[in-house]
């Protein structure tokens, strides 16, 4: 009697979904964010703070722009893949003034939200197996646009005994010979964290002695708070402070945290023109042109005063101080006061472990469980962030709503 022939590989026709995108985690902010929602459409008083999303309307001059936008047939047609002209140099003109970064219409690419623009960028970027050093915490987006270009992650942790900030020595120690870009975020989505100048100089001059390129992402510049003592925190671009990298070094930015607009997707890379031309090549066969209503609404964005953005960061950083205050009287919890963005990162580690309702509460994505089902107050784990043993609170939520989350949570855990 003979054997059965060995079984083969699979055929490629036995997979539905590709394993490239299969392999491709939901958003968990996103997610948990959908869950909250879902639960609100049925009648229960679920207080959300998971998504990164302005409680602001979009300001009423930027809506206009697009009112009038849509009346203009020239906006009903294809427009260039990589932008429309007058907003690329809107982009020119406000990275002018916002950072005192100098550049040109041929450095920048819009994109469909900060998102798009990343991946672009990795997909310019990147070989297969190439790496990028990703400072951890980090926002769930990275890892994945870095695989979805064939890159590789290699997380270094920062936890909150240094402010959630990575050191040259950790990233000395990350490098391999397959390094070729470090993910640089300030301030830092999920945590808040914002380097100081002396620190982003000390990187960009690592980055320069290891010949690496850079990812900075720049979507919270406007929102960085004064230092606890009052004390301006300064801060700033990392290719102003560090010039000697701004041609290996790509700026993300966009319109959605700055001027309420996350729903808008306006966003943009700013890098060099040969860089630029190879991700707008890839736009101009993924997507072509970014909504033309959306470009026109951004152009007012960008073109108009900062006032209204100046009440938003006012009132997140009334918002900051409160969350702050609020979860640090929960035993068990201890939070670091964020510089920067509208997150509260705290660390739970001191609540795991524990029984409550009859559980045990190993981790924290079994307490983020456990707070929505107990208390109706969505709250994202830290392991969607690479950092088991926290949880990211946004606080652009309304002050009513912020302060009743949490006293939810200091009665759950009193």
């Amino acid at each position: 009697m003979t054997s059965a022939a060995p079984a083969g590989p699979p055929s490629p026709r036995s997979r539905r979904v590709s394993q490239r995108i299969g392999a491709i985690a939901e958003s968990a902010t996103l997610k948990v964010d959908a869950k909250a929602k879902a639960l609100k459409a049925e009648g229960r008083p679920v207080i959300g703070f998971g998504a990164g999303e302005p409680d602001f309307p979009t300001p009423g001059y930027i809506v206009e722009a697009a009112v009038e936008a849509c009346r203009d047939p020239r906006n009903h047609r294809y427009t260039p893949a990589g932008g429309l002209p007058e907003l690329k140099q809107a982009i020119v003109d406000k990275t002018r003034r916002d950072s005192g970064l100098e550049i040109t219409a041929s450095q920048v690419l819009v994109t469909n939200g900060g998102k798009q623009a990343i991946y672009a960028a990795f997909a310019a970027m990147l070989d297969a197996g190439d790496e990028v050093i990703v400072p951890a915490p980090y926002w769930t987006t990275y890892p994945e646009a870095i695989r979805l270009a064939g890159g590789v992650p290699v997380e270094v942790l920062a936890d909150e005994t240094q402010d959630y900030k990575v050191t040259i020595e950790q990233l000395d120690a990350a490098v391999t010979e397959r390094t070729k870009v470090l993910l640089f975020v300030s301030p830092s989505n999920p945590t808040g964290a914002v380097y100081t100048a002396d620190e982003i100089r000390a990187i960009g001059a690592w980055v320069e002695e290891r010949g690496l390129w850079v990812l900075t992402d720049e979507i919270y510049e406007h929102l960085v708070y004064d230092l606890p003592d009052g004390q301006r925190c300064e801060t700033g671009s990392l290719p102003v402070l560090c010039p000697e990298t701004a041609d290996n070094t790509v700026v993300v930015n966009g319109v959605a945290k700055t001027y309420a607009m996350t729903g808008w997707r306006v966003g943009w890379m700013i890098g060099p023109p040969d860089l630029v031309k190879a991700a707008t090549n890839l736009q101009s066969h993924a997507t072509s042109n970014v909504a033309n209503v959306s470009q026109r609404a951004a152009i007012a964005a960008l073109t108009g005063d900062l006032a209204a953005v100046a009440e938003m960061k006012q009132a997140f950083d009334r918002r900051r101080r409160t969350i702050v205050s609020m979860l640090n009287e929960i035993d068990g919890v201890v939070c670091p006061m964020p510089g920067g963005a509208f997150y509260a990162y705290p660390s739970v580690k001191g609540l795991l472990g524990k029984e409550y309702g009859g559980r045990v509460i190993s981790t924290s994505a079994d307490l983020a469980e456990y707070i929505l089902d107990q208390a109706e107050v969505a709250v994202v784990p830290g392991e969607a962030f690479g950092s088991p043993g926290y949880l990211r609170l946004s606080y652009a939520l309304g002050d009513d709503d912020l302060a009743e989350g949490i006293t939810r949570l200091q009665k759950l855990f009193g």
